[in-house]
């Protein structure tokens, strides 16, 4: 089903699949138009069996635009990933990779993954971006998650550097 739309009119799609008083799994496929192949997870998901007590929310892109377009930002240039509520904060200029926007929430898809999110009120969200190649590390119980997703993906678990952090979405 639909639950938003892009700045260029393209529909924000959510799959929902399994069993719905299961744990919520919320999975998000790309939030930066140039890192896709999270995509490719979704697509995965809306076919393999479910594990009995799990309900997935599916995401394939919540930046249409940007998929489209193979860019990092929406159609307005905002990288989402830097759009969200929590902590947002004015950062970068228009046309600087981590422009975050106007304020906070100011673009359709990020009102749109916000609602769906308070709507969902997912036990685990996955958020899939591709260009370290590195799970970054949590603590406590989203740390153990997160070093199990390492060791079933292969990857290495490491401290992610080099980009300035507000209004990003997984703090969300």
């Amino acid at each position: 089903s639909t639950f938003g739309t892009s700045v260029q009119g393209r529909p924000l799609n959510v799959i929902r699949r399994g069993d719905p008083s299961g744990v919520r799994v919320l999975v998000i496929g790309a939030i930066h138009g140039n890192e896709d192949d999270g995509m490719a997870v979704v697509d995965v998901l809306t076919t393999a069996p479910v594990p009995a007590g799990v309900e997935l929310w599916l995401v394939p892109a919540v930046n249409p635009d940007g998929v489209a377009n193979q860019d990092r930002q929406n159609a307005n240039g905002v990288d989402l990933n830097r759009n969200f509520p929590h902590k947002w904060a004015p950062l970068g200029e228009l046309g600087e990779w981590q422009y975050g926007g106007t304020s906070a929430a100011s673009e359709p898809e990020t009102q749109a993954m916000v609602a769906l999110g308070n709507a969902v009120r997912a036990d685990l969200t996955l958020w899939y971006h591709q260009d370290l190649f590195r799970i970054s590390p949590g603590k406590g119980r989203d740390g153990a998650i997160r070093q199990r997703y390492a060791d079933l993906v292969g990857l290495p678990v490491v401290s992610i550097t080099g980009g300035i952090y507000t209004g990003v979405a997984a703090t969300w």
